[in-house]
């Protein structure tokens, strides 16, 4: 049997793997040593992930794109098809050309009566 500590991946005694004790490196005293190694470690972790989280960034990035042309797409698709504001526009129009024709009419007619501003109606 080997000597403890010297690769042993069990422990002997209860059969279980050890486990890596969390530390605070802000409250617990470290050496430069130390540090190195944890930056080296945590390194190593985040290269490991990269990939993934490079590939999980580029879909969710895909997909907010793909959502955002959508609703600017449908926008334009939607505010082609209303035409109330175009009606609107003709029977404004309709309206302001009988407004011009109708002075004219009661003119020629003989029933268009001018007042100053200001002065009785003679009908009320």
């Amino acid at each position: 049997m080997a000597a403890p500590g010297a690769g042993d991946s069990l422990d002997a005694k209860s059969g279980k793997a050890p486990v890596a004790q969390r530390i605070d490196p802000t409250r617990e005293k470290l050496t430069p040593a130390q540090l190195q190694f944890m930056r080296q470690v945590q390194l190593a972790q985040w290269q490991k992930t990269l990939p993934q989280r490079r590939t999980r960034n580029i879909v969710t990035g895909l997909g907010i794109g793909a959502l955002v042309l959508a609703i600017y797409g449908y926008t334009f698709y939607s505010v082609s098809q209303e035409r109330f504001l175009d009606e609107l526009e003709d029977e404004a129009k309709a309206a302001r050309a009988r407004a011009m024709e109708r002075p004219w009419r009661e003119c020629q007619m003989g029933t268009m009566h001018l007042q100053p501003a200001g002065a009785p109606s003679r009908g009320g």
